[in-house]
């Protein structure tokens, strides 16, 4: 029996939302800027659907489920058997054919955006293969609304405009309306695990339950497609900021015919394709497949209001095990990520996209020349860590587009000088590495921050402000001078015969840096479970970046000693190929019985680190191409690669196989952009992120440091008789100072280094007697105050 007209569904708020699967298999959008909606695909469904920003999810999942009203209820993403392919070349357009086990029937949907409007279109053909199903066979679309990220407090209502059936819902000002070419036999809203579709079909095969309204809870919207006899329809998922609008782009989407939005669709994506001569398919295994795909899936995580702004994955990573207040970092724009996904597109002969991206970070830059961790598209900061690879990756983005002139009439001076100041005041002490869990002295993060210091160096050489480049240059090659002695171990105990190398990080206390961390006898506390152990024992492919950047040669003895030991560490031999972890302990990843990382589990391989593996070997002149190729083979069926992938033996019933991805975030733009940066190392021979001025500086011609560094981050207790002490401050300052225990008291005002707006004072040691104990404070001009405390340097001979 129906419920009475105006019904309102039973069981509110419903069962507790979750987010789905991060394992997409697709992502997409029109390339037109008036089109704010993307979605995903994965298990032969549409899954979130983004507006008005690429940060923004507001569906759950959209799928149909199939009945014969007698026997059976299918829900096509648990169900059905899935492929997905590409009907066109460069363009994110999507064929999905979902078929019943038996091969009784399939459905075959083109999932595609409108080209112009915020209208979610899929195309579908019902085709019957079992003639005892003819005339029997119905469909019922069901849409899980979480609007504006939140599976909460979402309101729907089955609605009627000009006689026609539609399906809406609503969260605060974002509206969703849900509507067939062909019409709705009947329509339903309720509440998720009471009065869903899904409860109603699976009960008895039958849609008996056409609820009206189902207000402030977790629903699901559910309407019965009017089957015609060709089995074609069209579903349209509109989104707006008021009804009368929302409906409005539905139906001027659905004015037109599907055929002839499909082909603006695909014109659209194809024009943007760029010069044929950044083709690079006779560098890849796969005729270029992955390549043109990686970039059409970097181009679509920009979003189009805030254009430049690239979010990191448009997934949720183990988002089933997800609620609304967990909704991960990934839909978010890291200022790292960024560079990587801009850099990858710059490869590919596109301009346009990276130069918005740096704009888009010169414009949230703040005025301590720090860029946010991590924020939402319109750039409010989101978590507030800081790391100096973060600070130091913009000037490198801005280096690769100014070499490539490519900037345009933008000029990135002022966050370049900005950024500069803030690595040679906070180095070379990072408050967080790479991968965000620890401080200390990281050799991937000192590789980014002296590849970028020179970057700015020889830009400030090229406006003829030699002062300035003289002072950036000391202070790139003092860190250059230190990296073996804080990131290098010498009593390493993980591979026998193989003491020397260099580990993953330095640990040191973020607030209060030692300056002369032992790398020997460290100790560090690994995030997530990862527990503590000796820093000379936890290694990682992070000193890679200085083979990478230029930093150091490819056969450098301790490189070559530390690529022996992780290959005996964290190395994994995997069916498509080698692939690494991010270092031994680490516990962020699917834990051992397959089970969701939820705080703690199992850092897996990541396809990254192949790329990264990759680069090296193309410095050691050897052929990247079986890395490439590994990397093609990691992709899943749709093409889109992971954050992390299975290592262990098959765990079936975990849906966990050997060398696939796991539940971490899928697509990633890293990894994807990893993969078009070694393509087109390969192609010219040399790594995409080698900064030449480095590599001659560093490599070529071994640039010997004459100064040691003292900052109030880098407050260092001793050095060498015989180089500059450069003391390196934010503000005007006199420096009181004896090298006599205060018997005989020296003043030395600091000069200005205008340019960055830092002062500096240099003392030259050579004459000084042989264990001298330099004391000195600060007297500050600005506020006419004493510092108060007193530091000392002893004078070691060398």
């Amino acid at each position: 029996m129906n419920p009475p007209e105006h019904s309102i569904a039973f069981g509110a708020p419903g069962i507790e939302p979750r987010w789905t699967s991060s394992a997409k298999e697709g992502v997409g959008t029109a390339y037109h800027t008036s089109c704010r909606v993307w979605f995903t695909l994965s298990h032969g469904i549409v899954n979130e659907i983004y507006y008005p920003h690429v940060d923004q999810p507001n569906t759950r999942d959209f799928q149909f489920l199939i009945s014969d009203g007698e026997t059976f209820c299918h829900e096509e993403k648990r169900d059905l058997i899935h492929t997905i392919d590409y009907p066109e070349r460069d363009c994110l357009l999507y064929r999905l054919t979902n078929s019943e086990p038996k091969g009784r029937y399939r459905v075959i949907k083109h999932v595609f955006a409108d080209p112009h409007q915020s209208v979610l279109l899929v195309h579908t053909k019902v085709e019957v293969l079992d003639e005892s199903l003819l005339g029997k066979l119905q469909l019922y679309a069901l849409l899980a609304p979480h609007i504006a990220g939140f599976g909460a407090g979402n309101s729907g209502w089955c609605v009627e405009v000009g006689g026609i059936k539609l399906i809406r819902a609503q969260r605060k000002d974002v509206h969703l309306i849900m509507a067939c070419s062909t019409g709705f036999s009947r329509r339903s809203v309720g509440y998720v695990g009471f009065s869903d579709g899904w409860q109603d079909l699976m009960d008895n095969f039958q849609m008996d339950w056409e609820f009206r309204t189902a207000e402030e809870g977790n629903i699901a919207l559910t309407g019965e497609i009017n089957l015609p006899g060709t089995g074609e329809f069209t579903m349209a998922v509109a989104f707006g900021r008021s009804y009368q609008s929302t409906t409005a782009k539905l139906f001027q989407s659905l004015a037109e015919p599907f055929e002839s939005h499909r082909q603006a669709y695909v014109r659209q994506w194809q024009r943007a394709v760029v010069n044929p001569k950044f083709d690079f398919s006779a560098d890849t295994s796969d005729g270029g497949g992955m390549y043109r795909l990686s970039r059409c899936v970097l181009t679509a995580h920009e979003d189009k209001v805030f254009q430049g702004a690239i979010v990191a994955s448009m997934s949720i990573p183990w988002g089933e095990t997800k609620g609304d207040n967990d909704l991960g970092g990934y839909h978010l724009v890291w200022t790292r990520d960024l560079v990587q996904s801009a850099t990858a597109l710059l490869a590919t002969g596109q301009t346009s996209t990276p130069l918005r991206a740096l704009i888009w970070l010169a414009a949230i830059q703040r005025p301590d020349g720090t860029f946010p961790q991590n924020s939402w598209i319109d750039g409010t900061a989101y978590w507030s860590g800081l790391q100096l690879d973060q600070i130091a990756a913009p000037i490198l983005l801005a280096w690769r587009l100014h070499k490539q002139d490519a900037l345009g009439l933008f000029n990135p001076r002022t966050m370049i000088v900005r950024a500069a100041a803030h690595l040679i005041l906070q180095g070379p002490v990072t408050s967080q590495d790479r991968w965000e869990e620890n401080a200390g002295y990281s050799p991937s993060t000192l590789a980014t921050v002296i590849a970028a210091l020179v970057c700015a160096a020889e830009w400030a050489t090229e406006y003829r402000e030699t002062a300035a480049a003289d002072f950036v240059f000391a202070y790139a090659d003092w860190l250059a001078a230190h990296v073996e002695e804080w990131t290098v171990t010498t009593q390493g105990e993980l591979v026998e015969g193989f003491p020397h190398h260099y580990i993953r990080i330095n640990p040191t206390d973020p607030k209060a840096p030692d300056p002369h961390p032992d790398p020997n006898t460290a100790m560090i506390q690994l995030a997530n479970g990862g527990g503590l152990h000796p820093a000379r024992n936890v290694v990682g492919g992070d000193f890679l970046h200085l083979v990478r950047f230029g930093i150091r040669d490819a056969n450098d003895p301790v490189i070559r000693d530390s690529i022996e030991v992780i290959d005996r560490v964290i190395k994994y031999d995997l069916p498509q190929g080698p692939c690494w972890r991010r270092y031994n302990h680490d516990g962020y990843g699917q834990k051992d019985d397959g089970g969701a990382f939820d705080g703690t589990g199992v850092g897996r391989c990541w396809p990254i680190l192949t790329g990264e593996r990759g680069h090296y070997e193309l410095a050691a002149t050897r052929d990247p191409k079986p890395f490439i190729t590994a990397m093609e083979n990691f992709a899943n069926q749709g093409g889109m690669l992971t954050e992390q992938l299975w290592d262990g033996p098959d765990l079936p019933d975990a849906h966990m196989k050997r060398g696939c991805p796991t539940g971490a975030a899928m697509p990633l733009c890293w990894s994807h952009a990893e993969y078009i940066s070694m393509v087109r190392s390969r192609h010219d021979g040399i790594c995409l992120g080698c900064v030449e001025p480095a590599y001659q500086r560093y490599v070529l011609h071994p640039a010997r440091s004459d100064y040691e560094i003292w900052t109030l981050r880098y407050p260092m207790r001793r050095m060498s008789r015989g180089k500059i002490l450069r003391i390196i401050i934010a503000a005007q300052a006199t420096v009181v100072w004896s090298i006599d225990g205060g018997t005989r008291t020296n003043l030395l005002d600091a000069i200005h280094e205008s340019r960055l707006n830092l002062w500096f004072a240099d003392f030259r040691t050579a004459d000084w007697p042989a264990g001298s104990l330099f004391t000195f404070t600060f007297f500050w001009k600005r506020d006419q105050r004493w510092e108060g405390r007193d530091w000392q340097i002893s004078l070691l001979e060398r």
